[in-house]
């Protein structure tokens, strides 16, 4: 167990799953550790929870739903005032949904909270991790990326939604982000990695009504714990063995290949380039093509 005294850690989606499992490790560990959750509710309880496991009084609930830009906005301009620095950001809130759903931007559900939501809180505190650097982000993906690559002609979703598959994307998009932050990144002493953290038994994609729960509970014998499927999300987070790694995909604590297409150089910055255009408000009526991408960098 690390010693992470007078660091300061933000786990998003802290409230259940595997991201409550790594708030609170980490709080044992000694770091004061943000829990950024939608519900205050549960936020709460899981907050009053890791103080009372761990005797670590340094837990704080700040609220922000994750699919939306304005809320994301507000809760980064709130933790600027209120902390002095950013040791550790850990982008793990995610979901998946059965029917199509559109964010209160008018994204498509899946690709707004699992990847846009990374994007945005990311980039917004970047001045706060690099003047805090050594720094690191961990951003949790799956090995669903490799159920198919990121549509660009098609990333609302409007022409054709199959849930998994559309998760899938999102997660392929999970790993662009990270290999092409990485590189942007490099000599500022920020590392920026990226997870799988196993299938887990957890209350994820129980949010779309009866039959994926009943779905879920069938499947939950094959599936991990919760402790399990956190070890290495806390692994990236604190472990001095990883010092200065940076864009690479990890699966039970140790560093894998991701799906080939996830190190296109091309397809990293045309990612980027669409995330940049739809976080300033553009509307992106048309693909953008790798050329245009490598054109803005």
């Amino acid at each position: 167990m690390q010693n992470l005294d007078g660091q300061i850690i933000i786990v998003t989606g802290a409230n259940a799953g595997i991201g409550k499992i790594t708030a609170l490790e980490l709080a044992r560990m000694g770091a004061e550790v943000i829990l950024a959750c939608r519900s205050e509710e549960r936020g709460s309880a899981a907050r009053d929870l890791i103080i009372k496991e761990t005797g670590n009084e340094d837990v704080h609930l700040m609220l922000v739903d994750l699919s939306s830009q304005t809320s994301i906005r507000e809760f980064t301009d709130a933790f600027k005032a209120r902390f002095g620095r950013l040791d550790v950001l850990v982008n793990n809130a995610g979901g998946v949904f059965f029917n199509r759903q559109e964010s209160v931007d008018g994204l498509e559900m899946t690709f707004a909270l699992n990847h846009m939501g990374y994007f945005q809180v990311a980039t917004e505190l970047l001045d706060l991790l690099i003047a805090s650097a050594p720094a690191r982000i961990v951003n949790v993906s799956s090995d669903a990326h490799g159920v198919n690559m990121f549509d660009f002609d098609d990333y609302r979703r409007e022409k054709k939604y199959k849930a998994f598959g559309v998760y899938g994307q999102s997660k392929f998009a999970n790993l662009l982000f990270t290999y092409e932050l990485a590189r942007r990144l490099e000599g500022t002493g920020v590392t920026v990695n990226a997870l799988h953290p196993g299938f887990v038994r957890s209350n994820f994609g129980r949010n779309n009504g009866f039959l994926s729960k009943v779905a879920m509970t069938l499947l939950s014998p094959f599936a991990i714990s919760e402790e399990k499927g956190a070890e290495t999300s806390i692994y990236l987070a604190s472990s001095p063995e990883v010092e200065g790694v940076t864009g690479q995909y990890f699966v039970k604590c140790q560093s894998r290949k991701s799906a080939s297409l996830t190190y296109d150089g091309a397809l990293q910055q045309q990612l980027w380039v669409l995330s940049e255009s739809l976080l300033n408000g553009k509307s992106v009526s048309e693909p953008i093509s790798a050329h245009d991408a490598l054109s803005t960098k």
